[in-house]
C-alpha cells in the first residue's frame, strides 16, 4: 500500500466525527492511508494524522463560510487526496464546491453521506427553499451520494445529478459495548441513583435536550400516566439547550420523582439494561443510532412518526405514533403487559441485526473500492 495516499473526512463539527466516524478513520488508517479531518472543534480525534480546525457556520448563507470555503480549497489542493468523504449539509456543500479543481486535476473522489436531508415530506417550506437548491447544485460535483433512508434515496435518484447514488442502512452501530454482561451490583446502583426499584416500569430516551427531540411530549405523557400508574420512571439521558427549561417544567408539575435527568452518560448499555420501554419523541430523524441500540437491547420502541423512525420500527419491533393520544395508549399498553414487552423486544433485537457496524463497514468498503476503481 502506498503510504502517501491521503483521505479527508469533513463535518461541520468535530463532535460529529467523534460520535459516528471513528471506525471509518480507523479503517483507512489500517489500509495505510494518511487520515485527515476538517471540522470545527479542537477535540483530539483517534486515528487522525492531521486535523484542520475550520470555523464552519451551520447557517449556509453566513459570510463566515466564505473563509471556511477558502481554507478547504487550499487544504484540498495542497494535499491531493485520493478520497474525500464529507458529512453534514453545510460542510459538505462547501467541500464539494472547494474540491471541483481537485476532482479534475488529481482525480480526487468526493463522497457525501446525507444523514437526513433537511427537506423531506412535511418539512417547513423554508427548508425546501434553502437546502434543496444547494443539495441539487452540489450533487453535480459528487462522485457518490450516499443516503441512509429510502425517502432520501428515492428523492435523490429522481432529482439529483451525482455520478452514483447509493443507499446503505445507516452508518452502523457498534454492538461491542452492548454485548457486555451488566452485573446485578451495577443495576442496583442505577436503581438507587434514580430512586427506583425492580417493580418500577422504566422508560428511557437518549437524546439531546432540544426542540427537535421534543421531550415535552414525554413530560406530558408521564404527567398523564402517573395518575393511574405511580410506579413509572422516565430517564432523559443527554444535555442540551432546553435542559434548564425542561427541568423547570418538571418541578412545576411535581414530576421530580418520576422524570430523572441523567445528563450525558458513558454507561448507556447499563441504563438500557434496567429499562423496560424505549420512547422517542423527535420531529425529524435520519436513521437514529440511539433507537438501534435500544432495539439491540431487546427493548420495545414507541416513537413518533418521522422518516428515520418509520424505517427502523417495522415488522412488529415497536409502535409508530402520530399524536400524544396514540403515544399514551401504546405506552400504557406496554406498561400493562410484561409478555407484550418481551415479545416486541425480541422482534426488535432480530430486526436491528442488519444495522451492525461490521456489516455497514463492509458495504462502505465496497463503495470506496468501486468509486476508486481499485482495491483498497
Amino acid at each position: 500500500m502506498n503510504k502517501e495516499k491521503k483521505v479527508l473526512f469533513v463535518a461541520t463539527v468535530t463532535s460529529h466525527i467523534k460520535a459516528f466516524h471513528i471506525p471509518y478513520l480507523k479503517h483507512f488508517k489500517e489500509k495505510g492511508y494518511e487520515v485527515h479531518v476538517a471540522s470545527n472543534g479542537e477535540e483530539k480525534i483517534k486515528y487522525c494524522d492531521k486535523h484542520f480546525n475550520i470555523n464552519f457556520n451551520r447557517f449556509p448563507l453566513s459570510t463566515s463560510n466564505i473563509r471556511a470555503y477558502t481554507q478547504l480549497k487550499n487544504i484540498i489542493n495542497d494535499n491531493k487526496y485520493e478520497i474525500i468523504h464529507c458529512h453534514t449539509p453545510v460542510a459538505s456543500a462547501l467541500t464539494r464546491l472547494a474540491a471541483r479543481k481537485a476532482r479534475k486535476k488529481f482525480n480526487t473522489k468526493v463522497l457525501y453521506t446525507a444523514h437526513g436531508f433537511h427537506f423531506y415530506k412535511g418539512a417547513p417550506i423554508k427548508n425546501w427553499l434553502m437546502y434543496y437548491p444547494i443539495e441539487k447544485i452540489c450533487s453535480i460535483w459528487t462522485d457518490c451520494l450516499i443516503t441512509i433512508t429510502y425517502e432520501d434515496y428515492n428523492l435523490a435518484k429522481r432529482k439529483f445529478k451525482a455520478k452514483k447514488i447509493e443507499h446503505i442502512d445507516g452508518i452502523g452501530f457498534n454492538v461491542d459495548k452492548f454485548n457486555i454482561k451488566v452485573s446485578e451490583e451495577d443495576k442496583e446502583n442505577l436503581y438507587k441513583e434514580i430512586g427506583a426499584n425492580k417493580n418500577d416500569v422504566i422508560l428511557t430516551y437518549v437524546a439531546e435536550l432540544n426542540k427537535n427531540k421534543n421531550q415535552i411530549i414525554l413530560i406530558n405523557l408521564i404527567e398523564k400516566i402517573i395518575k393511574n400508574n405511580s410506579n413509572i420512571k422516565l430517564l432523559l439521558v443527554g444535555d442540551g439547550k432546553l435542559n434548564d427549561e425542561y427541568q423547570k417544567i418538571v418541578k412545576e408539575k411535581k414530576l421530580d420523582k418520576h422524570i430523572i435527568f441523567l445528563g450525558r452518560r458513558n454507561d448507556i448499555s447499563q441504563i438500557l439494561s434496567i429499562s423496560d420501554i424505549y420512547v422517542a419523541s423527535s420531529i425529524r430523524e435520519g436513521l437514529p443510532i440511539n433507537i438501534m441500540e435500544a432495539m439491540y437491547m431487546s427493548l420495545p420502541i414507541v416513537a413518533t412518526a418521522n422518516r428515520g423512525h418509520n424505517e427502523l420500527i417495522e415488522n412488529g419491533s415497536g409502535y409508530i405514533v402520530h399524536n400524544e393520544k396514540e403515544f399514551y395508549e401504546r405506552v400504557l399498553q406496554l406498561i400493562n403487559s410484561n409478555e407484550l414487552r418481551k415479545e416486541i423486544g425480541d422482534i426488535a433485537k432480530h430486526n436491528v441485526e442488519k444495522y451492525k457496524l461490521n456489516l455497514i463497514l463492509s458495504e462502505m468498503e465496497k463503495i470506496y473500492i468501486e468509486i476508486q476503481g481499485e482495491n483498497l
